[in-house]
């Protein structure tokens, strides 16, 4: 079986989603954060593995499931976080973000028989999700994260080191707005999209 990591920053306001300020307050945009980070950590809880890992920027709280191991992230850069994260493992293992709660047990159940490694495209030009055989920390070191190239830098990197790449399907990041409301489309009956609901409420009774 394989390790699930999410890296994930503790969902305090002005720390996270500071791209969906305005239209939301940052109370609220840690708010639909925290209510992503739960969806996600539920799912993952659901997924078959060996071990679950929360690399985390913060502290947990009362959204953390039982079930997973609480490690910290180190410092430096994204590339740098993500690769200490694989560092960790002895085994395969399949990262995710945050930031799409709308994944699926389905979605992160993975098999490396034939695949060394699997890779998870983000419609913003980066990437949800990095599954390794053999997580060596090495092919995530110096590519460039938070830009429109980062997936296709990642998945060269992938490929260059003469690994056999599987594709996930393409998934939408919660970054703005719009994302937001895009994704609560697609999981209607999740915790992001009820919040997202208050967060929306006419009346001002969404605020937090």
């Amino acid at each position: 079986m394989t390790t699930l990591l999410v890296i994930a920053k503790e969902p305090r306001p002005g720390r996270v989603k500071t791209r969906l300020t305005p239209p939301f307050s940052p109370e609220q945009a840690a708010a639909l954060a925290e209510a992503s980070l739960a969806d996600t950590l539920d799912v993952v809880a659901e997924t078959p593995a060996t071990h679950r890992v929360l690399a985390l920027d913060g502290n947990p709280g009362p959204w953390l499931p039982p079930g997973f191991d609480v490690v910290p992230q180190c410092a430096g850069g994204l590339d740098e976080r993500l690769a200490d994260a694989f560092a960790h493992c002895s085994g395969p293992a399949l990262l995710i973000g945050m930031d799409t709660p709308q994944v699926t047990p389905a979605l992160l159940t993975v098999d490396f028989t034939e695949c060394d490694a699997y890779f998870g495209a983000a419609e913003d030009g980066g990437f949800w999700a990095l599954g390794l055989a053999d997580p060596d920390p090495a092919l995530l070191l110096g590519v460039p994260m938070s830009t429109p190239e980062t997936g296709a830098v990642q998945r060269r990197r992938l490929v260059a080191a003469g690994l056999r790449v599987c594709d996930l399907p393409r998934l939408r990041d919660v970054d703005t707005a719009a994302d937001a409301a895009a994704v609560a489309a697609l999981v209607p009956h999740g915790r992001f999209a009820a919040r997202l609901a208050r967060c929306t409420a006419p009346s001002g009774t969404g605020r937090r």
